[in-house]
């Protein structure tokens, strides 16, 4: 199960997701996110109470990267250990910008 709470405020989106992004749960993010991010110049996915992350997770992340690339930039907020190591197992915190 996952929990998407979005806050867009003037040209930034706080997307806090909690719960765990897998197969199951990818495409609900993927659709929430396709709608709203064209006109946002900085989207933050906080993943402070995300529990796990997936392929398919890390798949609505890096197509997310890549949309805002050409138009801002998208930051990872507050990823906890298990998430971080995802990360850095599958070269995604190179690719990333974590904070």
């Amino acid at each position: 199960m996952l929990n998407i709470e979005k806050n867009a405020e003037n040209n930034t989106l706080l997307v806090k997701l909690e719960g765990r992004l897998d197969t199951t749960t990818a495409p609900q993010l993927e659709a929430e996110l396709k709608d709203v991010l064209d006109n946002i110049a900085l989207l933050i996915i906080d993943m402070q109470k995300l529990e796990y992350i997936s392929s398919a997770g890390l798949r609505v992340l890096l197509a997310s990267q890549k949309h805002m690339s050409t138009q801002g930039e998208m930051k990872i907020r507050n990823a906890n250990d298990v998430i971080m190591e995802i990360f850095e197992v599958t070269g995604f915190s190179d690719i990333l910008t974590i904070e």
